[in-house]
């Protein structure tokens, strides 16, 4: 696993359109709104991957040192990447999510 590469940019959700501001304290990395995510990076922050696809959100698990961990599938190769929920993401979906088993 290579280095986290800090890269916190505004930008627009391709799954449900809304602006995505820049969080502040670390990268941004998916959707508050949605939770939605894309397959963008190798390691984080690298913007290599050449998949493309969207993340969809399929479970959340609690992590006793992170919080909240979101769980995704690439829609268009199937990888598994997980993200670190922000403290502004929608906490309803997070709570949908996390009785999905993981």
């Amino acid at each position: 696993m290579g280095n986290f590469t800090k890269l916190d940019e505004e930008f627009i959700c391709e799954n449900c359109g809304n602006i995505v501001p820049i969080l502040g304290y670390t990268s941004r990395d998916h959707c508050n709104h949605c939770l939605y995510s894309k397959h963008v990076d190798i390691n984080p922050g690298d913007r290599a991957e050449e998949c493309q696809g969207k993340l969809i959100p399929t479970a959340v698990k609690n992590d006793a040192k992170k919080g909240y961990v979101i769980i995704y599938r690439c829609e268009k190769c199937g990888a598994i990447r997980k993200n670190v929920a922000a403290k502004d993401d929608n906490m309803k979906l997070i709570i949908k999510l996390s009785s999905n088993p993981f």
